[in-house]
């Protein structure tokens, strides 16, 4: 899935175009990904990756941090890796929780890993948007996401989203079908 494009606007200053991903697209990697790994996890329990590593923990997903700082170390009772190339098999998708600048050579990093683990998805959380990690990663076959957080988009699609406040615009008091399952808000009269 080709994402965001280089453009030049009024200025002469360079803008990269937010990438745009079908919600089909999002749904098939949310529902076919079993195993994450987490590049950047954080064990400071107000980071962000905290928080979507605890999340996508209770969803029944399965989440290997990578982090340095912390090998060795635990994280939500998940053991640290330092490096991917120390995570053990397998690794449906890996997530990227640093700065755009990094992403590249995580992307390197993924791709030198990929048929060793398994690895399918390259996702780039919310702010990371790296049209040459996004090259690096299509090039070696991988499908790509950038600039999304997939505790954010499993929200979305499951209904949880709209249970924490925000609004869907539609008053229903039913539990939104959660990707296929659950409650439903079809309307079932015949």
């Amino acid at each position: 899935m080709s994402g965001p494009a280089n453009e030049e606007v009024a200025g002469g200053r360079e803008d990269i175009a937010l990438p745009q991903y079908p919600d089909s697209l999002i749904k098939s990697i949310l529902r076919s990904v079993k195993t994450i790994a987490m590049v950047g996890a954080s064990g400071n329990d107000i980071r962000p990756s905290y928080f979507a590593m605890m999340y996508l923990l209770n969803k029944g997903y399965k989440i290997i941090p990578v982090n340095p700082g912390m090998a060795g170390k635990t994280i939500l009772g998940q053991t640290v890796y330092g490096a991917l190339k120390d995570v053990p098999a397998p690794v449906d998708m890996v997530d990227i929780f640093r700065e755009s600048k990094f992403a590249p050579e995580i992307a390197r990093e993924v791709v030198a890993e990929k048929d060793r683990l398994g690895v399918k998805v390259l996702w780039m959380q919310l702010g990371v948007i790296s049209p040459q990690a996004e090259q690096i990663g299509e090039e070696a076959g991988l499908t790509v996401v950038m600039n999304r957080c997939p505790k954010i988009e499993h929200g979305r699609f499951s209904g949880e989203i709209g249970w924490m406040g925000v609004n869907r615009r539609v008053i229903d008091n039913r539990k939104p079908l959660l990707f296929g399952r659950g409650g439903s808000v079809k309307n079932n009269c015949h």
